[in-house]
């Protein structure tokens, strides 16, 4: 069967396009990208804005299509933080029916978490059942910790703190001032403070748009290649080399590095502050990327509905 996944997250909406099989397995046909910030506001207002709502809605219809071209035999869609907060949100998913013809379903913060985590070691865990894993997936609007040990989930944890939520609370001026990184990182620690330390034999995985750019630009990639980012390592030490510069530029500059999106550069900062904190508090000084996640694990339930 040929199946499609659309995430709309705060920030960003995927699409994923995947010949899937009745064991979970999947090939993966075609990817989509697209910034659509659907979550701007939502931290300060509990709703989506209605410009917002156009952007994601002129990516959701183009990813519909795409998909039909592709001739899917199912089109799945699911909606995360943004949707979840929004007090407009049965409005605004009445609308996405309307304009697009599909219904979204809006996942809760432990169904996002472990649907991430079973996307995302599907790459590393093979046919080991015995590896020990912890998904990590920074978000626009949230944050989610999830550990097990191969397919089996131990804990998973949602915290309401992502990038775009982080900047616009703290980080509104370009590039913000010391005051309020600290600021930042308080609030992040309110959040993640009690997180317990990983043991040893713990691969801790990283997915979400903050660690493919960290990925890209530690490899210095001059176009995105997913092939390459996903099972790149990167340390603590790099990460805090790259806060280090970038919290000195402005927007405007941060845009000017080659593997930065436009629509990423002004909340990269807050990705990685929430990255670096979760690190320490997991006392981890490494993590692998991974460019798969959320629409791989919904796309895996969906084949083992057939």
């Amino acid at each position: 069967m040929r199946l499609s996944v659309i995430d709309i997250g705060t920030n960003t909406v995927l699409l994923l396009i995947a010949d899937v099989d009745a064991r979970g397995g999947l090939e993966p046909v075609y990817h989509g990208h697209e910034i659509a910030r659907l979550g701007m506001g939502v931290d300060e207002h509990r709703r989506i804005l209605p410009e917002a709502l156009d952007r994601a809605l002129k990516t959701i219809r183009s990813f519909v299509n795409l998909s039909k071209q592709y001739q899917s035999d199912r089109i799945v869609a699911c909606g995360t933080s943004a949707l979840r907060d929004a007090a407009n949100r049965d409005e605004v998913l009445d609308r996405m029916r309307s304009v697009t013809g599909i219904d979204v379903e809006i996942l809760s913060g432990n169904q996002e978490a472990e649907l991430t985590y079973l996307g995302a070691i599907g790459e590393f865990a093979g046919e080991r059942n015995d590896q020990k894993f912890a998904v990590l997936d920074i978000g626009g609007g949230s944050t989610e910790i999830t550990a097990g040990t191969g397919r089996q989930i131990q804990s998973k944890q949602s915290h309401n703190i992502g990038c775009v939520r982080l900047t616009e609370r703290f980080l509104r001026t370009s590039p913000p001032s010391s005051p309020d990184i600290d600021q930042a990182i308080g609030s992040i620690r309110q959040h993640v403070g009690s997180l317990n330390p990983l043991d040893s034999a713990t691969r801790l995985i990283g997915v979400a748009g903050t660690l493919t750019t960290l990925g890209a630009m530690d490899l210095r990639l001059p176009t995105y290649d997913p092939l390459r980012v996903s099972g790149h390592r990167l340390t603590r030490e790099t990460i805090e080399s790259v806060l280090g510069q970038l919290r000195i530029k402005t927007s405007e500059q941060i845009k000017e590095i080659p593997q930065i999106l436009p629509g990423r550069a002004d909340i990269l900062l807050a990705g990685i502050l929430i990255l670096l904190e979760v690190m320490r508090q997991l006392e981890a000084f490494e993590i692998t990327v991974s460019d798969r996640g959320l629409r791989y694990g919904v796309a895996m339930k969906e084949a083992l509905r057939t």
